[in-house]
This record gives structure tokens, sequence and C-alpha cells, in this order.
């Protein structure tokens, strides 16, 4: 199947489960789990088959910007779906689809130089998958944190808005927050090791500024989870810190790919 069909099929149905969740979330409609999840499933199939065709190239895989991102999409998909199945994440799915479908469509009218891999290099392929995983993680925490700070400010002003009546309580909220936060950390510690192991000359191959904001991220989670544990760190306190965290986390990756392949096009 051509990688255009391809792509607009899963932009048509991330944009079908898009409105779905949206008209759900204002009570318009009531909206059964069953279809939802098939919608789902159909568009991170579709999602999955264009990534065969534009990051798998001839025996090596291209990890560019705008193809690591629809990589990075495809797997905050694929784990909401698989949350979806034991936790009550629906509401993150308004963010998670439409990300998903501006990732593709960058991919498609964007081009940057190609950053291949070959697919024998295991030890670096495996330090990219878990590094993609933990982006994938902090992603989902990072629009989690930004809806439990609203729903925070918003039930300590007596707000009853929409917001407020379709998340579910507090304290799930939290509870989902710091689970996201928690294996977040593991994979992004194991990416670092993995990385320490397979890479052998960081400046060389540009990677000093992606490895000082990661383990500056690591730094700020780390110290969350021991604020939390030990001062009860929560609420607002605990949303600001994750979304610094995933603030830096973004830069060690967004921001050195940008400047390396969109600025100066190495």
């Amino acid at each position: 199947m051509g990688t255009l069909i391809l792509a607009v099929t899963s932009l048509f149905l991330y944009s079908i489960g898009t409105a779905l969740q949206a008209l759900s979330f204002r009570g318009r409609v009531h909206t059964n789990a069953a279809i939802t999840m098939l919608i789902g499933l159909l568009a991170l199939t579709g999602h999955g088959l264009l990534l065969g065709q534009t990051v798998y190239q001839e025996g090596s895989f291209d990890f560019s910007f705008f193809q690591s991102s629809v990589l990075i999409s495809w797997l905050i998909v694929f784990l909401l779906l698989g949350l979806s199945l034991r936790k009550p994440v629906q509401s993150l799915f308004l963010g998670a689809y439409p990300l998903a479908g501006l990732t593709i469509i960058l991919s498609l009218i964007t081009h940057t130089p190609s950053r291949l891999v070959p697919e024998d290099s295991y030890g670096m392929l495996s330090h990219i998958a878990l590094s993609v995983t933990a982006y994938s993680l902090f992603t989902l925490a990072a629009i989690q944190a930004t809806l439990f700070y609203f729903q925070n400010r918003q039930l300590k002003r007596n707000y009853n808005s929409l917001l407020v009546r379709n998340l579910p309580p507090l304290q799930t909220m939290e509870s989902l927050l710091f689970e996201m936060v928690w294996a977040g950390v593991i994979m992004l510690i194991l990416a670092i090791v993995t990385g320490a192991l397979f890479v052998k000359d960081l400046f060389a191959q540009d990677l000093a500024h992606k490895t000082l904001f990661s383990l500056l991220s690591l730094v700020v989670f780390v110290a969350l989870l021991i604020g939390r544990y030990t001062k009860g760190w929560r609420g607002i306190t605990a949303s600001r810190w994750t979304l610094a965290g995933c603030a830096l986390l973004m830069l060690a990756f967004y921001g050195s790919k940008f400047v390396l392949e969109l600025v100066f096009h190495r």
C-alpha cells in the first residue's frame, strides 16, 4: 500500500477517534468502548505500516527528526491503548491522537538529512528503543500533568468546569501521573546506561548536549520522586516538576536534533 494512502487513512482514523473522544468529553455522545478501541487499533495499524515504509530503508533504520517523531507518536498511541484497558486514561487521547496526526503530516511535507542506523547495530538500536520508550512515557506524563494541574486549580477555586466533571478523581489522576513517571525513569536510566555502553564518542557523534539534558531531566524526575515520598509533594507542585523534567527531556531529544538537522543540515 502506498505511503500517501497509509498516511491519509491513518489521519482519517485519528480524526474520527479525536472527534468521538471530544464529543464524549463534552457529553454530546455516549461512545462504545469497543468501537473507540477498534478505531484506535485501526489507526495504529495504518500508522505502523507507514512507519515500515518510511523508517526502514534497505537494511537500516532512519532516525531523522521527523521519522523519529512518527515513531514516538506511534508508541505513545500504542502505550495509551494498552493503558486504557485497565486505567481511566481516555482523556489523554485528546492530546495523543492529534499529536500522532501532526507528526505524520510533518513527515510527509518536510525533509531532513537521513540519520541511518544499520539493522545489525543491536547495541545502538537497543539504546534507541529504550530512549524512544522513555520519551513516549514522559510525553504521556506531560499531558497527564497538564490536565492534573488545571484540575487542581479549578477544584481549589470551586469551579465545576467541564474538565473537572469528566476527569477521574484527583487521587486517581495523581496515581496515574506517578506511575508514568516511575516507568519513564526506569526506561530513561536504562537508555542512559546503554548509551554509555554503546556510544563510543559523544562529541564526535554530536550527542553531548542530548546526554547533558537527559541527565538533567533524570535529576529532576528523581528529585520529584524523592520529594513525593519524603515531603509529600503532590498536586500543582508535582505537575510543575513533571513538566520541568519533560521540558528538559524534550530539549535533549528534539532540541539537539532540530539544531543539527534543520538548522545545520547535519
